[in-house]
């Protein structure tokens, strides 16, 4: 492997990168109308994949495997303190219909791409878990099935590349979409209609500087949303262990069963779900969580960017890009067939797609971008639900298939 500018060992140099990226990429968002249409997160990827690419930052550092440890885990909960489930069903009820039934779609298109492609690519059905799990949720979901399936590095190096490559493709799509009167023609699109007749009241600013505008926030907000988080990631990490490993394995039960009790981000997604929905009030009230879990994704889209080297994609696994681009087609067919017989929004299927293969984060991002205010907090919700779906979903496929 060539080496790179700056060296995977140089820790300080890759954090300034990563967070730099990070603060560049929402930055640009808010500032220019073109880069919230792209969304800052697909942005920070393609700045950190440009990067790698040209050699400037290595393909793989100890500094990114931190993120994945550390960063990841930690978001997760913090992204997840309004993720009360009562609230879900009452605000988000209608998307949460339409992203579950985008989610069939993903994994129609995972079992197509295996039976395609299971002679081509070694350990298919792992890489069909990984991308069930990441097109159902997003790639926080990849890595906890690349854990849970015990998947080789090469596998998962490629898997990220492809994934990454294709989301940010895809994203592209879905935001030509509504402008396209092949749609148009053929679907309901009333928040379009809304958005073209109101025009822009943000006096000049863009949709997600008008979103993340400044909020009163305190130092025990702070120290409450990060400590919290860290307790709620020590004790899925200490649960997960321990059904791990009481947990036996032998078949297609048991495995599921130990798969899914021991996968430390299911707990976690699980623990803080229950929590939130309990104490509701207690943890709608912590200022700041969502802030602070969203620059914390910002780095990981940073991360999972710096992988995607282009000529490892095409020298390692083409087929594994091909792989991708069935589950994400299928996902997409899926979604819009199934979008004509029931009658489902244009905004609706564009969001639940989004929220499917990109993840809350992205999905927000979109209909932050697009002004399509209604679907903003539904498409974190449904999103961030998405990340306990995918890992159940990715299981089962991976077991099924195995």
């Amino acid at each position: 492997m060539a080496k790179s500018l700056i060296s995977p060992e140089n820790t300080w140099a890759l954090w300034a990168i990563l967070t730099g990226i990070s603060a560049l990429s929402i930055w640009l968002e808010q500032k220019y109308k073109w880069a919230g249409k792209v969304t800052g997160c697909v942005l920070a990827l393609l700045f950190a994949m440009i990067l790698a690419n040209i050699k400037v930052i290595p393909v793989e550092a100890p500094t990114y495997d931190m993120v994945w440890d550390y960063v990841v885990p930690l978001a997760i909960p913090l992204l997840l303190y309004n993720a009360n489930v009562k609230k879900i069903w009452k605000e988000s009820g209608r998307l949460l219909l339409v992203y579950l039934v985008s989610g069939i779609g993903t994994v129609l298109g995972s079992i197509l791409a295996f039976g395609v492609l299971k002679n081509k690519i070694p350990d298919a059905y792992k890489a069909a878990a990984m991308m069930t799990g990441t097109y159902t949720g997003g790639s926080v979901n990849l890595v906890a099935m690349a854990d849970a399936f015990d998947a080789n590095s090469e596998l998962v190096s490629t898997s990220v590349v492809a994934d990454n490559l294709l989301m940010a493709l895809y994203f592209f799509v879905l935001i030509a979409i509504p402008t396209m009167n092949f749609f148009l023609k053929r679907y309901k699109h009333p928040i379009v209609d809304q958005v073209e007749k109101e025009g822009d009241s943000g006096e000049g600013k863009t949709k997600a500087a008008q979103f993340w505008g400044a909020k009163e926030i305190s130092l025990k907000d702070i120290a409450t949303a990060v400590a919290i988080s860290f307790i709620i990631v020590s004790l899925s990490v200490e649960i997960s262990g321990f059904f791990s490993k009481v947990i036996p394995t032998g078949n297609l039960g048991l495995n599921l069963l130990n798969g899914l009790l021991g996968n430390k981000y299911l707990i976690m997604t699980t623990i803080t779900m229950i929590a939130a929905t309990a104490f509701s009030d207690f943890f709608e009230n912590i200022k700041g969580a969502q802030e602070i879990g969203t620059f914390l994704i910002y780095i990981f889209f940073t991360v999972i960017g710096a992988p995607a080297s282009i000529p490892l994609i095409v020298t390692k696994s083409p087929l594994l890009l091909v792989f991708c681009a069935i589950i994400v087609f299928t996902n997409m067919l899926f979604t819009f067939l199934m979008g004509r017989i029931f009658k489902f929004n244009l905004e609706e299927m564009i969001i639940a797609s989004n929220a499917n293969v990109g993840g809350p984060t992205t999905s927000a991002a979109m209909a932050i971008a697009k002004g399509w205010d209604k679907l903003i907090v539904p498409a974190l919700l449904v999103g961030t639900l998405g990340y306990v779906i995918g890992n159940y979903y990715g299981i089962l496929v991976g077991n099924l298939l195995k």
